[in-house]
């Protein structure tokens, strides 16, 4: 009944809505290692993110929404191929440096003309990327391969906010291909070029991604580049003079603020009525964030680690006010951007998320879901409707209903055997479905 009555409440409010346009803009907003609970809408206590707040307020604020990783470069190849990274052999983070990756034995994520951006440029989109990568080294894994037209930001998995080197030293700002220098805070340098994307393709349907490093560490604040040096390492709970929840929060304010810019720079180019805007998170906070009711954080498949905060905003086509139960992950706003573009797909690429769209305008009911995460052999979980099994570590299978119980404190497996059983077999399925994918492609490519 509650789904029933939610469906006709936004049935109503849809009536009054206006017609989407052909080509609209998509704005994605990705923050790093933000917790679930930091955002004012999402119960924060302590952050003052008004225009977070607001977006929600203006749009659709999802309850169960999740990462498509636990960790940063999984999510984000979730997000580039619309697939599980699983398959690409992406279920692990890269390291800070090509050359680490190369000793290692290891690789990015090759692109293989699917790829995001790829697919909008064909559609007869400019694409943009501001911000973090984090997706490879090689030539074959940069942004401009996978169909970036434009990029600024940085390649490694974090970057020094002040002096813009990895976390080898190493100097770690681009822009067109090209290392460049130039002075400024990460945060608002990202906000920067978001803004003159914008207004340099207003005339235009554009895609910008716009990757913020807020809030991963190093903890350096805002306007204190005298103190970049002490907070430049990866300073963690047990060290001696380690980080603040107050340095966290002043880092996470400022991202607010450049997307309350962004979002007026758009509004001042007389696009916001044409234009998508999603936000969310690369995976689960980490030690210094709040993901309060959760359990968990960063790096496991416990709700703490995968589930984030996600909100979409479209005056005049997304009915304002929503707050959608609607199982979630991030690679449906890849197969959302992608219908609403109407992308044309390669021969035996399909997409693995949903579109979105109909459920938050009304259109549709709330979809059920199954949804699959692996971080690596030992550690896997699965969501199916209201039940999710986490496998953590060999044997260890824990069975919860985290729409009863988001924090995973009601352990049912006991009296819950057959569910157990029933999702271990799906599980296993899907594991051998994207392993024998992976096998495949990775000798597709040796070959090649």
């Amino acid at each position: 009944m509650k789904h029933a009555a939610t469906l006709i409440l936004a049935l109503l409010a849809s009536a009054c809505l206006r017609a989407q346009p052909d080509k609209p803009n998509v704005i994605f907003i990705m923050t790093d290692d933000v917790g679930y609970g930091d955002l004012g809408s999402y119960g924060g206590p302590d952050i003052r993110t008004p225009v977070l707040d607001r977006m929600a307020a203006e749009g659709v604020r999802f309850t169960d929404f999740y990462s498509n990783g636990p960790v940063c470069s999984p999510t984000r190849a979730g997000l580039m191929t619309g697939r599980y990274q699983q398959r690409y052999d992406m279920e692990i983070p890269l390291p800070s440096s090509g050359e680490t990756v190369a000793s290692r034995g290891g690789h990015g994520l090759a692109a293989e003309g699917h790829s995001l951006p790829f697919l909008l440029k064909n559609a007869g989109y400019q694409t943009g990327l501001v911000g973090k990568w984090h997706l490879g080294y090689e030539p074959d894994e940069l942004p401009e391969a996978h169909g970036f037209d434009y990029f600024f930001g940085f390649k490694a998995g974090y970057t020094d906010y002040y002096r813009h080197t990895s976390g080898e030293g190493k100097p770690d700002l681009w822009e067109f291909g090209q290392l460049i220098e130039e002075e400024g805070y990460m945060t608002d340098m990202i906000t920067q070029r978001s803004i003159r994307y914008i207004y340099e393709h207003a005339g235009e349907p554009f895609f910008l991604s716009v990757q913020y490093n807020a809030a991963h560490w190093p903890y350096q604040v805002p306007d204190m580049p005298s103190v970049a040096i002490r907070n430049a390492a990866h300073l963690q709970p047990n060290e001696l003079g380690t980080s603040t929840r107050a340095d966290y929060v002043a880092m996470l304010e400022r991202a607010d603020e450049g997307i309350g810019e962004i979002l007026a720079a758009l509004k001042a180019a007389g696009l916001e009525e044409d234009t998508l805007v999603i936000f969310t998170n690369d995976n689960g906070g980490e030690w210094l964030s709040r993901n309060t009711p959760l359990f968990n954080r960063k790096w496991t498949v416990w709700e703490g680690g995968i589930r984030v905060p996600a909100i979409m905003r479209w005056p005049g086509v997304i009915p304002a006010g929503q707050v959608s139960e609607q199982v979630g992950i991030t690679m449906d706003f890849t197969a959302t951007i992608l219908a609403l573009a109407g992308a044309k797909f390669p021969t035996g690429y399909l997409p693995e998320g949903i579109d979105l769209m109909p459920v938050v305008t009304g259109q549709s009911p709330v979809v059920d879901r199954t949804l699959f995460w692996r971080s690596n052999p030992t550690f896997s979980a699965i969501r199916s409707g209201d039940l999710k099994l986490v496998m953590d570590g060999p044997g260890a299978a824990f069975l919860f209903n985290v729409r009863e119980d988001p924090g995973e404190r009601n352990d049912l497996t006991n009296s819950g055997q057959a569910e157990v059983r029933r999702l271990r077999g799906l599980l296993d399925a899907w594991i051998a479905d994207v392993n024998a994918e992976k096998e495949t492609r990775t000798a597709r490519l040796e070959d090649d």
